[in-house]
């Protein structure tokens, strides 16, 4: 048998020991603030992005924002929250590290860690209340039938979680695993994971004195799905020995398939793809090829969309007019631009701060109202 990590051994430390180089009080960016200096081209493809956004409200068509972690990371919850707030935006959707991030300002108003300094020290990552309360959250809320960003920002809302009697837990075990394996099996994960760590029923109480700084929170308390979509071994969370895998997979397999429901309704639609290289570009396509093969079976067809990919790299490639590049073309390997150039509709890549982008998109928008 191969030979695996042991992470009980872990000397674990409390978020009170870590210097943050992030206070979002500091950070944070109010929606009405206006960009300088945005080119022709950039202000040009807002606008367009801004018209296709409202025809999709209008349309009741799904207009989704994907994003990395630095977009939380730079301060701009209030915007995403705004724009979920107006109705502008019907989806958010991030990695596991903007997860966190989102978490670590809601509980402390703080986030960010020296990276190198701590892989150095062997302390990266190695945080018992990001450790302990996001798995917690997420292992309750696989339980509870709840995706992976929901879990958490029902955590933040309720400043707690509803911890069930390690009896009960056993009985649900034993008297679903025929009807309802899957609820029986996260029964058993979450009975292993109170026993383990010896926490008691009933009311967890868990403040999160900043909890208006978190989007997740703010889109659970508004009812817009908030998803969520890790990778195994991504997120220091992993290093917790409360992390369990069935349920982050359980979790985020809900969130992918309430991604691609609003997916499915993005004829007309609009989607943002934020500073995201990987996670987004990634499972559109595998969503998008869902959705179709359904409605193809209905005699129609997904293609009247607009995606919007802003990001810092530099792309000297026009993938409207030029196409595909060809492999040998450092252009080829932008990955978000590859991916999204096949996915039908339109799509512009934008060289933008995230600041800029979503703040110039966010007044333009406002200017109209509400969706």
């Amino acid at each position: 048998m191969t030979s695996k990590f042991d992470r009980s051994r872990l000397f674990i430390r409390s978020l009170d020991d870590r210097k943050n180089q992030i206070i979002f009080r500091d950070k944070q960016v109010s929606p009405g603030f206006r960009p300088e200096n945005l080119s022709d081209e950039a202000s040009g493809i807002i606008d367009e992005t801004a018209s296709r956004i409202i025809k999709a409200r209008k349309e009741n068509r799904s207009v989704i924002l994907a994003f990395g972690a630095h977009t939380i990371k730079n301060g701009l919850g209030p915007v995403l929250t705004e724009l979920i707030r107006r109705g502008w935006v019907t989806h958010l959707a991030t990695n596991g590290a903007g997860i966190i991030h989102d978490w670590e300002f809601a509980f402390q108003g703080e986030s960010g860690e020296d990276v190198r300094e701590n892989v150095d020290r062997g302390q990266f990552g190695i945080w018992q209340e990001t450790g302990l309360f996001i798995n917690l959250a997420i292992t309750v809320g696989a339980f509870e039938k709840l995706g992976y960003g929901e879990s958490v920002g029902r955590m933040i809302s309720r400043e707690g979680l509803d911890i069930p009697d390690l009896q009960f837990l056993a009985d649900e075990t034993v008297k679903k695993i025929k009807e309802d394996p899957g609820y029986a099996a996260s029964a058993a994960d979450l009975y292993e994971t109170l026993k383990k760590r010896r926490i008691k029923p009933g009311f967890m109480s868990i403040p999160h004195p900043f909890k208006q700084y978190s989007v997740q929170c703010a889109a659970y308390e508004l009812g817009v799905p908030f998803t969520g979509h890790p990778m195994i071994g991504h997120d220091i969370i992993y290093t917790h020995p409360a992390n369990n895998g069935a349920a982050i997979g359980r979790t985020a397999l809900s969130d992918f398939l309430s991604y691609a429901h609003s997916v499915s309704n993005i004829d007309g639609g609009v989607y943002l793809s934020v500073g995201s290289a990987v996670m987004s570009p990634m499972i559109f396509e595998k969503s998008l090829s869902m959705a179709q093969n359904i409605v193809i079976r209905n005699g129609k067809h997904i293609g009247g969309h607009l995606i919007v990919v802003v990001d810092l790299a530099e792309n000297e490639w026009d993938w409207n007019k030029q196409g595909e590049p060809s492999p040998d073309n450092p252009s080829y390997y932008l990955r978000y631009c590859k991916t999204f150039s096949r996915m039908g509709g339109k799509m512009h890549y934008l060289r933008a701060d995230n600041r800029d982008f979503l703040c110039e998109l966010y007044n333009i928008l406002s200017a109209t109202g509400s969706a």
